[in-house]
């Protein structure tokens, strides 16, 4: 049962890349690749409705840039810039030459981290690493773990030296800002450290044809308890977020959120909770972007980021950075002792 997680979203996937209508054709010259990417992102994008673009009137507008002649950067510039109107960081087309993305999700916000801070004013550096995180005791009795990026693997042995480690802890804090994603499969072992019994987690649905809203029903999916004999984690929990917690790292929080002895402390995160469908175009670029949408156990979209817990709403204060402080980790100390 600790891969229906996995089994799920991968059937999904093949459900969303097997095609039941007819595939147009197109030619390789500048028109026939604009003309296959629009299509490609028309029959498959998710978030038309719900980010409010009209891809027709997107079409009006760019097409006619692309004119006899257009070299391969112009074009793929014409390319990236209507990929934009998504607003959609994980939407990217990619060539041997460059490879579009949209930074504004994060660009305009705060950072809201400082790496240096942690390593140098917190732990002297002098921090343990297992498994693609690092961590260490904080002098209140909290343990630390930080963990920047899913597309590390986290082992269960990792995760029990962790927990272990940090037993006699009060309490524990997981900072994922600045995490851009990686594999949802694994936000569950993490996830299921916290849980005591088959949780929901959320929805997720797929599409089942070419039309905007040719949706399946939304289908639950859960994690269950780590195995019996793992090191669960029932004391208190609060996980730092910023703006740049992304895709995977976005779902992990949305999960932590559903956790009764768990806090969410910091800033919205970036959002971005779509399932990656890739195609190519005729002249060979790739084009990849959100086509399965997912929902937290509510039925809220998470796609535009997952608020912190209420009142605990913070940033990193510029005065407390320059003095070597980390606001926003020192508000998640004071709260975890309070608890």
């Amino acid at each position: 049962m600790n891969k229906l997680w996995f089994y799920i979203l991968t059937y999904i996937l093949l459900l969303t890349t097997a095609g039941c209508h007819k595939v147009e054709q197109f030619e390789d010259d500048p028109a026939g690749n604009f003309d296959a990417l629009w299509k490609i992102v028309d029959e498959h994008y998710c978030f038309f409705e719900e980010k409010g673009v009209d891809w027709n009137a997107v079409y009006k507008e760019y097409r006619p840039k692309v004119k006899p002649g257009i070299s391969s950067r112009e074009l793929f510039d014409v390319c990236a810039d209507m990929l934009g109107e998504l607003r959609d960081g994980h939407t990217n087309l990619s060539s041997f030459f460059d490879v579009s993305y949209y930074r504004k999700w994060w660009s305009d916000y705060p950072q809201n981290y400082n790496a240096r801070i942690i390593e140098q004013n917190y732990f002297n550096f002098n921090y343990h690493q297992s498994g693609g995180m690092i961590y260490g005791m904080l002098p209140q009795n909290i343990g630390y773990i930080r963990y920047d990026s899913f597309s590390y693997n986290v082992g269960e042995g990792n995760l029990d030296a962790v927990l272990l480690y940090f037993a006699t802890c009060a309490g524990i804090i997981i900072d994922v800002r600045d995490n851009g994603g990686g594999s949802l499969e694994n936000v569950r072992p993490f996830a299921s450290r916290f849980v005591t019994e088959k949780t929901l987690l959320g929805y997720i649905s797929h599409k089942t044809g070419p039309g905007h809203n040719d949706f399946s029903e939304p289908y639950p999916y859960y994690v269950e308890p780590a195995e019996k004999g793992r090191m669960m984690w029932g004391k208190p929990v609060a996980v730092l977020v910023n703006r740049s917690t992304f895709s995977a790292a976005n779902n992990f929080v949305s999960v932590m959120k559903n956790i009764d002895h768990a806090i969410i402390v910091g800033s919205r995160t970036g959002g971005g909770s779509g399932m990656p469908f890739s195609s190519e175009l005729p002249n060979g670029w790739g084009i990849r972007f959100s086509a399965c949408s997912i929902t937290d156990k509510d039925g809220n979209w998470t796609e535009f980021g997952v608020d912190p817990s209420p009142g605990c709403e913070v940033g990193l204060d510029p005065v407390d950075e320059a003095n070597g402080i980390d606001t926003m980790l020192q508000f998640a100390i004071n709260k975890l002792q309070k608890q």
